[in-house]
């Protein structure tokens, strides 16, 4: 299990933030290629807010991809996102190896949103409002009573393809091997464990991502990913899917 203390951000000034954000170091152990391995294994990582590297992203590092001007909002380093349309705001860059800190809260129950990594170019080009990208690795932001609500029409039993928080799998011509647990179809890697907050709590992921192979940590454990990731390389994008969500400290370390 990991072991970190993380602080809990305020969302005031930027250089305030920037200047009490986490670093993350990781023991020799777990530099090795991540694209080798086939299981999350356990280890612990040291926070140190004195590490160089880490990079705040704000409003003029995305573009707006098929939404409109209330589709994503910015107030300073805080991006309110409106849930209509369907679609996603992209980075201005592309990313390869990279950690990314994002905090996020669904401003109403059974809340959808996510974030994704690696998406290709070709899969954001022309891509119509109500659409959302066919490629590119999912990291789902899901709340609770999605699921519940799910239950609550279906009668209950195991939900076909989607857990709550934290699942993450890849979308459209993007593959990907999820780590276990699986979904009942193979196709995500579920949470091992379900430690996001509800609807109107602040949740804070940290994603790594390194040689096709991306993991997961929610509230401060690792509990999903998968490896062998086609494309590994591309734009991080927020998502927009029908329900009004929050997302603040966003940080981003670029990896060698």
């Amino acid at each position: 299990m990991m072991i970190m203390q993380l602080p809990r951000f305020r969302s005031t000034k930027l250089f305030t933030l920037f200047a009490g954000l986490m670093a993350t170091c990781f023991s020799p152990a777990c530099q090795a290629d991540e694209g080798t391995q086939t299981d999350a294994p356990e280890y612990t990582i040291v926070v140190s807010p004195s590490d160089p590297g880490w990079t705040p992203l704000g409003e003029a590092d995305f573009v707006r991809v098929n939404g409109d001007d209330q589709t994503l909002t910015w107030d300073g380093p805080v991006a309110h996102g409106s849930g209509t349309p369907i679609g996603v705001t992209r980075s201005r860059k592309t990313y390869k190896n990279f950690e990314l800190l994002i905090e996020w809260r669904h401003e109403r129950p059974a809340g959808n949103s996510g974030v994704f990594a690696w998406v290709p170019a070709s899969a954001l080009e022309d891509l119509p409002p109500g659409k959302l990208p066919d490629g590119g690795i999912e990291i789902q932001m899901l709340d609770h009573d999605y699921t519940r609500q799910w239950h609550q029409r279906t009668g209950g039993g195991k939900t076909p393809f989607f857990s709550t928080h934290g699942d993450v799998f890849a979308v459209g011509k993007s593959t990907m091997k999820p780590f276990p647990p699986l979904s009942p179809n193979g196709s995500r890697s579920f949470p091992s464990k379900e430690r996001s907050l509800g609807a109107g709590q602040w949740n804070r992921y940290y994603v790594r991502g390194v040689n096709g192979t991306i993991r997961l940590w929610v509230n401060g454990e690792e509990v999903s990913g998968g490896s062998d990731c086609q494309p590994s390389e591309g734009y991080l994008c927020l998502e927009s899917e029908g329900s009004p969500i929050t997302f603040r400290n966003l940080f981003i370390r670029q990896l060698p």
